[in-house]
């Protein structure tokens, strides 16, 4: 990836490229490319695109298609002669503008190369994309938000997947052996770390192993209604705004029962 990006001044019609024209080695750009598992139904959008390199190895070499951002007019230029002479022009554009005024909703892949300061100013952006989005980095951070993936060829590159959003209190009904069962749940989150407690048959409960990978949210539960036969339950679900739904595996082996499970955020919540 080559990279340029036009920011304003205190001057409004003064402006400079704050981020250096750099080139990102190829052999990063395919670890970059792996690591998002970009398939031919990625649109991949490339943000401070430079020369192009990054979004034309996405679509020759995994079939993707994309959109390219760079504010540099000579590197857009070259970007589209590039992609003509690969073959690749009618899956790929490259557009001169500027990235924070680009609309990335259409993206299921994002990646970057750029400084610290301007993946801190995008990150807020980022988190609301929709969840399960693949976001690459070359070198950079997204400030506190940890990677999900974090890999080291030549150069270090990062993978984050934007994460549901799952705080806060949730009324879960899942039809387990014996009855129906009304769960309260209570979740803190912290970008993809997720943990809390719920309420199970009257009791306190606690929430153990949880997990949350875009918008799949996995924890464990132990239901405990009966002491003598009490089974870890091992919830799996999708999060669809305040909906989540799957289904939760009660006890292991050829003792283990599989039920439905489904959790609402209450009214007015």
């Amino acid at each position: 990836m080559l990279f340029a990006l036009l920011l304003p001044t205190a001057h409004a019609q003064q402006q400079y490229f704050d981020v250096p024209f750099v080139p990102t080695p190829y052999v990063v750009i395919e670890e970059m490319l792996r690591l998002a598992k970009v398939t031919p139904q990625d649109y991949v959008m490339d943000l401070g695109s430079g020369d192009g390199r990054v979004l034309i190895t996405a679509t020759k070499r995994y079939g993707a298609t994309g959109m390219g951002v760079d504010l540099d007019g000579d590197l857009v230029a070259q970007s589209l002669a590039s992609a003509a002479e690969a073959g690749v022009a009618e899956r790929v554009t490259f557009l001169q503008q500027d990235l924070f005024k680009t609309d990335l909703s259409r993206a299921t892949v994002i990646t970057m190369y750029l400084l610290p300061g301007v993946m801190m100013r995008l990150q807020p952006r980022l988190l609301d994309l929709k969840p399960g989005t693949r976001l690459v980095s070359h070198d950079f951070h997204l400030g506190d938000w940890k990677p999900d993936v974090t890999t080291q060829i030549r150069k270090n590159t990062f993978l984050w997947i934007v994460p549901a959003k799952v705080a806060g209190p949730w009324q879960i009904k899942a039809a387990l052996p014996g009855d129906q069962q009304d769960i309260e749940l209570e979740l803190r989150q912290r970008y993809q770390e997720v943990d809390g407690h719920g309420k199970f048959g009257g009791r306190h409960a606690q929430i153990w192993e949880s997990r949350l990978s875009g918008d799949q949210l996995s924890f464990v539960m132990v239901d405990d209604r009966d002491r003598e036969n009490e089974a870890a339950l091992y919830f799996e679900g999708r999060v669809n705004g305040d909906v989540i739904e799957g289904r939760v595996r009660r006890g292991t082996g050829n003792a283990q029962t599989v039920h439905a499970w489904r959790a609402v955020r209450p009214t007015g919540k």
